[in-house]
């Protein structure tokens, strides 16, 4: 009996350190990385290349954007629609927002309002879910929905 008990403990620590070695580093942002993540993505979209911007979405991100009624689902999907919301030639600001931080993950969610080049301008509200991939942090999921009142 004492001999099952120890191979039982045993076994126990041996698979427990095993699962320790082959778990991820937790990566935590700074709220003032995350700010910076948006002012990537702005600038991306100064670039007025779509692939730029599809650049900053992992390759399984959602995009829930602000003018399309479609979900885009892949990076082709994401640069079809880039490719004509930057024919707009937006300039974004946020106005206001919120940042939750977690590990290998981070939430900023709030209100944005873009200007374009014909002088006209669309607030609205927004979440980006963010992702560490390993090596860079990267945008796993982004709704973007104009204000409902204006």
């Amino acid at each position: 009996m004492k001999k099952l008990v120890s191979l039982t403990v045993l076994l126990g620590l041996a698979s427990s350190s095993a699962v320790a070695a082959t778990a991820p580093d937790c990566v935590k942002a700074d709220n003032q990385q995350i700010e910076a993540l948006f002012d990537k993505w702005n600038a991306s979209l100064q670039t007025g290349d779509a692939h730029k911007v599809a650049e900053n979405y992992l390759s399984d991100a959602v995009l829930l954007p602000t003018i399309s009624n479609q979900v885009r689902l892949t990076d082709q999907e994401r640069v079809d629609y880039f490719q004509d919301f930057l024919k707009k030639k937006p300039f974004g600001k946020i106005d206001t927002r919120t940042i939750r931080l977690g590990c290998n993950k981070a939430i900023d969610t709030g209100t944005y309002t873009f200007t374009f080049a014909d002088k006209s301008s669309v607030t609205a509200r927004y979440t980006f879910t963010y992702a560490w991939d390993g090596k860079a942090w990267k945008i796993s999921s982004h709704h973007s929905s104009a204000m409902p009142e204006g």
